[in-house]
């Protein structure tokens, strides 16, 4: 690749664009077009460069979005590519890091959950997520958490296989509580053979690839075997097994019977705006699915929505080796061959018109209509929502980012700090941040300190990550859990950084501490209510709830880690087996940090380098 950046003070729109048209051939690349002030308008792709901004370069014959765009345009960058392969998916990168203008966005792009059943003498079966980097196998992916954990479950009951890590499974010297209610078969206390754990993993794994009758067929045989030879114990376990696994596929709805893997797609637009369904079909089955709204423009057609989304979503996921439209696209071909390349297998894209296909989407439609009509209703009423709070604290205009603080800690230990984000679309919880309160110089419980180091960090991170304040990170109001005292520790940190134009206010509990009698605190106003029955007044307990149940929950999570703390964990050498021998030997940790030299090197598996390495962690600790 070679890239071009070329600048010029031209006056904007089509002569600008007409500047670069000599300088241009007919590679394949990607374009950029970039206002006044550098930011990238939109991000585009062409087989032919000189071709395409020629397109851009005539004086009509454009929508209203492009000749916006046009008009706009200042400049632009050129990259050319060997393939337009090489472009399309070049395109979709930058679109996701630059999130231009006029591009149509996928803005929730979280990674989904995989089953995995790890690589081990006695494999562990459990949810992932993320890049498959540990050894196993990978079934997935599922829509959503909760949609692997009802697998999981089901899975327990009907195959047994263990679901604890490898450092609990090898320090077990009794059976868990799993194994007492008959969902786990017990291996790390031998009760099972690892032979007749490997085939329990071989069904469990034939299940969850499709074989799903002949896997309830052999233990239904299995079953009349044991209830003939009267073994009746071991026959209602077995029908406990098939009762659980026949759950999973009732669970699961519809279970396609020609199509074993397949990703359906379907787009509805309406109103500026636009819903993606889309179903998970694996081993001819349904693994859930996921709604997904992306940015779309007043007048971008059903294509290069789709076009844009398919491109944008398979960025960083294996596609299915069948995707099934509700809407051609532009390229199939050339998104075919994208997708293929990526996966190292054939892809194929079809919009279906007939069958069980043809089912599978309009069902997928079906679901997306609904999904954006409740969208849109929730919008509204949101909307409405915002209006009332910008009257009630006499903002100029609704606000399109509310920054909510909460401080949560127990007489000042394992003290956090949560802020929480909400805008027209309800709580951005991908915005959520969490603050480890640092200051050594605090007084445990000093909630005042507290707050001032938050919005001082924040604050600080805001003016260092958004300068311009171009990239909607800085918010238009700040709720802040608290009243007179919490309020003016804000002002002073607003004075010291220099923010005068981010409006704040305290939310007290108000008397009795009871809900529908918060008071709210201003700096140099008298403190003011809202009406009992106020719907601004239950938004406003909403934004502050989520808030505390985010504060409250990061406390209780550090607090669980500070308490499960080992420090033998923090040495290099020990692991697992070795601090369980630390801890044999010794009864404790405190009692290994007292231990001597030659008491540590007695320790089985602990070497003398290893033993001079602990002895010296404590000491210097001590």
């Amino acid at each position: 690749m070679d890239e071009t950046s070329q600048e010029t003070q031209a006056p904007k729109g089509v002569e600008v664009i007409q500047s670069y048209l000599r300088t241009l051939d007919g590679s394949p690349g990607v374009y950029r077009m970039l206002d006044d002030q550098s930011r990238v308008l939109y991000v585009g792709k062409a087989r032919n460069l000189k071709n395409r901004v020629s397109n851009y370069a005539r004086l009509n014959g454009h929508s209203r979005r492009i000749s916006r765009m046009i008009s706009d345009t200042a400049s632009m960058m050129f990259l050319t590519t060997r393939t337009e392969t090489e472009a399309l998916l070049l395109e979709q990168n930058l679109i996701k890091q630059l999130k231009p203008k006029f591009n149509v966005l996928l803005r929730d792009d979280k990674s989904f959950p995989n089953i995995l059943v790890s690589d081990h003498a006695f494999p562990q079966i459990k949810k992932h997520r993320g890049a498959k980097k540990e050894k196993g196998q990978y079934f997935g992916p599922f829509a959503s958490a909760g949609a692997v954990n009802r697998v999981l479950n089901q899975l327990q009951r009907g195959f047994m296989l263990r679901n604890c890590t490898d450092s609990e499974f090898e320090g077990r010297t009794r059976p868990c509580l799993l194994a007492q209610i008959k969902r786990c078969s017990a291996p790390c206390v031998g009760r099972i053979s690892e032979e007749d754990y490997a085939a329990s993993v071989r069904d469990a794994a034939r299940y969850l690839s499709g074989k799903s009758t002949e896997i309830q067929e052999k233990l239904g045989a299995e079953m009349a075997k044991a209830s003939e030879e009267m073994e009746f114990e071991r026959a209602a376990a077995l029908r406990d097994r098939i009762r659980a696994l026949t759950q999973v596929q009732t669970a699961q709805g519809i279970n396609p019977q020609s199509t074993a893997e397949a990703d359906v797609i379907a787009l509805h637009m309406e109103g500026g705006q636009a819903c993606v369904q889309v179903f998970f079909i694996r081993a001819n089955q349904n693994w859930g699915n996921k709604d997904f709204y992306p940015r779309v423009g007043e007048d971008v057609g059903a294509p290069e929505v789709m076009e844009a989304f398919i491109g944008q979503f398979y960025d960083q996921k294996e596609p299915a080796r069948l995707l099934l439209l509700s809407n051609g696209i532009e390229n199939d071909d050339l998104m075919c061959e994208a997708l293929s390349e990526k996966l190292g297998r054939k892809v194929e894209i079809n919009v279906p018109q007939r069958g069980e296909k043809a089912e599978l989407v309009d069902g997928a439609l079906r679901n997306a209509k609904e999904s954006l009509a409740r969208k849109m209703s929730e919008s509204a009423t949101q909307a409405k929502l915002l209006s009332g709070l910008a009257e009630a604290f006499g903002l100029e205009e609704p606000p399109a980012r509310i920054e909510v603080y909460d401080n949560s800690h127990i007489q000042g230990t394992n003290a956090v700090g949560g802020m929480i984000v909400a805008g027209p679309d309800g709580f951005m919880k991908n915005q959520y941040r969490k603050f480890n309160i640092k200051g050594d110089e605090l007084t445990p419980g000093d909630d005042f300190g507290m707050m001032k180091e938050v919005l001082n960090r924040r604050l600080t991170r805001l003016k260092k990550d958004d300068p311009d304040r171009d990239k909607g990170l800085w918010p238009d109001l700040m709720l802040i859990d608290g009243g007179a005292g919490q309020v003016s520790a804000v002002a002073e940190i607003m004075r010291e950084q220099g923010v005068d134009d981010v409006p704040f206010v305290g939310v007290a509990k108000g008397i009795d501490r009871d809900h529908g009698k918060e008071e709210f605190h201003r700096i140099g106003t008298r403190p003011f209510a809202l009406r009992h029955n106020d719907p601004v007044l239950y938004f406003v307990q909403r934004l502050r709830d989520e808030a505390h149940r985010f504060a409250i929950g990061t406390h209780r999570a550090k607090r669980a880690k500070s308490q499960m703390a080992n420090p033998l964990d923090e040495i290099s050498g020990v692991g697992a087996s070795r601090k369980r021998a630390l801890l044999q030997h010794f009864g404790s940790a405190k009692a290994v940090s007292r231990a001597n030299l030659s008491d540590l090197k007695a320790v089985d598996g602990v070497s003398e380098a290893l033993a001079e390495r602990i002895y010296a962690y404590f000491h210097e600790k001590g």
